[in-house]
């Protein structure tokens, strides 16, 4: 006890400037506290006594806070050395009260839900972010454990490489400030909330989308692996590429522009070279949406081309 005690001097001295003075502040007697508990911020002489007349004290660090679940004891000796440090600078005549204090780390249950929004906070921030909202479930559930009383973080110390899925092992610290608390290992069961678009009917093949055929829900994306659509890519016209039934979820691979020219259809191709423009009558190839590259043949040359989609009777050709 007498070694922790020197060390603890030793690290309560360490933020005081070298050379630093202070004036001398008497007191006639103090009363010593039998037993306090504190914060990770430290121990501080108004904790341990108080003044017998009732004038307030000085506010001074003593000692960094002890651990949790590691008292310290301190003898009317021990603060008489402490308060008496140059950087202190008191002058207690008689110390009254009890003979030592005992001095705890004041601590709290930590449960379940706490627990919870802890690895909700830190996965959401470094692994989900904004592709939708973090849901976690503990696969085992939590034996609630005594921590500070003070605010908690989390540091995960095996961030997946992949992202999160379904099931998912994380091992991870409690930190207060820079404390480490402790570790522990859990498995989480987990789900990502988002909005999307699911059809509100069945819809064929070939079939011009529009928002009345699809409803917004609020599904579990976590087991989506493909793509999924947005309406609002373009403003052009969208249809189905496949037959689907009501209630599916819209992937990017159900959606494609529609096409405004098709293949074997005859257009209007605006050749230019420069400052120079051609017009000319070719044969559509393959089916085309306006912006999309398709290839075209002339007719008279059978010469094949690419042309960029403008509407549904003309093609951009730049030679």
């Amino acid at each position: 006890m007498h070694r922790t005690f020197l060390i603890l001097c030793l690290l309560a001295g360490l933020h005081q400037a070298i050379g630093a003075t202070t004036t001398a502040v008497s007191f006639a007697s103090l009363t010593l506290n039998s037993e306090i508990q504190v914060d990770g911020q430290g121990v501080f002489l108004a904790q341990v006594a108080s003044s017998t007349d009732g004038s307030p004290l000085p506010v001074l660090r003593l000692l960094p806070a002890p651990r949790l679940g590691t008292p310290l004891t301190l003898t009317r000796a021990n603060l008489q050395q402490l308060v008496a440090q140059p950087e202190h600078g008191m002058i207690v005549s008689n110390w009254v009260g009890a003979e030592s204090v005992r001095i705890l780390r004041r601590p709290r249950m930590l449960g379940e839900g706490e627990v919870k929004d802890l690895l909700t906070k830190s996965l959401q921030e470094s692994c989900v972010r904004d592709r939708g909202e973090l849901e976690l479930r503990l696969d085992r559930g939590w034996t609630p454990v005594n921590v500070p009383d003070e605010p908690l973080t989390v540091r995960l110390l095996n961030l997946p490489a992949s992202g999160v899925s379904p099931l998912l092992l994380v091992r991870f610290e409690l930190l207060s400030g820079s404390e480490t608390v402790g570790s522990w290992q859990v498995v989480l069961q987990v789900r990502i909330w988002r909005e999307i678009w699911v059809t509100h009917a069945p819809l064929r093949r070939g079939q011009v989308i529009s928002e009345t055929d699809l409803v917004r829900e609020r599904r579990d994306v976590l087991t989506l692996r493909e793509p999924l659509g947005d309406l609002a890519a373009t403003e052009a016209e969208l249809e189905i590429t496949e037959g689907l039934q009501a209630g599916t979820p819209l992937y990017q691979r159900h959606l494609r522009l529609r096409p405004v020219v098709h293949r074997g259809q005859t257009a209007e191709a605006i050749l230019q070279d420069g400052a120079l423009n051609m017009v000319l009558k070719v044969e559509v190839m393959e089916d085309g949406a306006p912006g999309q590259i398709i290839r075209i043949r002339n007719p008279l040359s059978r010469r094949e081309l690419r042309g960029k989609v403008q509407n549904e009777k003309t093609i951009l050709v730049c030679l």
